[in-house]
């Protein structure tokens, strides 16, 4: 099947400097797509535009076999937006807003069963100006998905959330996406992404570094595995540092640490065994998503904010005005 999303050579320039350069993507039907990077990488321009919040520079894209500038109309009936900065008029209710979006839509989702499911049933008549900041993103991702989208664009959409309502915010997305919606996430929270996402684009400096589900990001980086343990008596470390599978063996205090390839647990183990060691408390530590970032883009992820965006805040688009969910 032809992908839902296809970005081809996207470039998008603001004044001297270069926000995405040269990216291209796909984004198959169905799928949790998720987009990294450390701030100022390109991840909401690159989203913005494929939204048609944006009007890139050079390149094509393509959302459900339409053009987000040329088909911007009919797009937005199948297209949810919700973008990490978005603001709604001051006195307009948690109710009132979601009613209102509701009716944009030829086939709304039920947008009481949504403000339910995000918490926000006992805000039902609070004003916007009154919500916190963690009610105005689960307000943000309802608009979102009150059109019942077929594709659906979510940047940071937990920031601001306590870690249980994070949580119940993946098993919403989670529901969405079992319905057949296909989602793009923009996230810096690692957890996020490997819960979530069934593949991945790392950005950095609005390239795309690599594209692989999260396991296959982590394998890429061929960061060696870490086996710490006690011996159960006395050992010399020749023992491991004989071993092809070991790179390095190292002491801290009483216990042993081992650096290796993927292989060194089950070499270190069998030596051991042969020897007559037990290993006690031992522990494995695998390379996670993060390590996989680091090693593969040279950068640390910080938390997004929306005074650290891609591009300068003045002509940011409102994520919650009508036509952008």
């Amino acid at each position: 099947m032809p992908p839902v999303i296809e970005v081809r050579n996207l470039h998008k320039r603001y004044d001297d400097k270069v926000a995405v350069d040269d990216v291209s993507l796909t984004v198959q039907e169905g799928e949790i797509f998720g987009i990294l990077g450390p701030n100022g990488a390109g991840k909401t321009t690159t989203v913005e535009c494929v939204g048609g919040l944006r009007t890139p520079d050079r390149g094509e894209i393509k959302v459900l076999g339409l053009d987000p500038h040329r088909d911007r109309t009919e797009l937005t009936r199948c297209l949810g937006v919700q973008l990490q900065a978005g603001q709604l008029p001051d006195h307009l209710q948690v109710a009132e807003a979601l009613e209102l979006y509701s009716s944009f839509y030829p086939r709304p989702a039920d947008w009481r069963a949504l403000m339910h499911d995000l918490g926000l049933t006992d805000k039902a008549r609070t004003r916007y100006a009154k919500l916190s900041g963690g009610q105005k993103q689960r307000l943000s991702i309802a608009l979102a998905l009150v059109g019942s989208p077929r594709v659906a664009i979510l940047d940071e959409l937990t920031t601001g959330l306590d870690p249980q309502a994070r949580r119940d915010t993946w098993d919403l997305i989670e529901g969405v996406r079992a319905r057949g919606v296909t989602i793009v996430l923009v996230t810096h929270f690692m957890e996020e992404a490997e819960r979530l996402c069934d593949r991945l684009a790392l950005i950095d400096a609005g390239r795309v570094v690599a594209v692989d589900t999260p396991i296959g990001l982590t394998e890429r980086a061929r960061i060696e595995q870490r086996i710490q343990f006690r011996p159960s008596r006395p050992m010399d470390d020749h023992l491991l540092t004989s071993l092809p599978d070991v790179s390095r063996v190292a002491r801290r205090g009483e216990l042993v640490v081992v650096n290796g390839n993927t292989n060194a647990l089950n070499a270190v183990t069998t030596v051991l065994a042969r020897n007559h060691i037990v290993a006690e408390h031992l522990r494995v530590e695998q390379a996670s998503l993060e390590d996989a970032f680091v090693e593969l883009t040279g950068r640390h992820l910080a938390p997004a904010s929306p005074s650290d965006p891609d591009r300068p805040d003045l002509d940011r688009p409102g994520s919650n005005r009508p036509g952008s969910n």
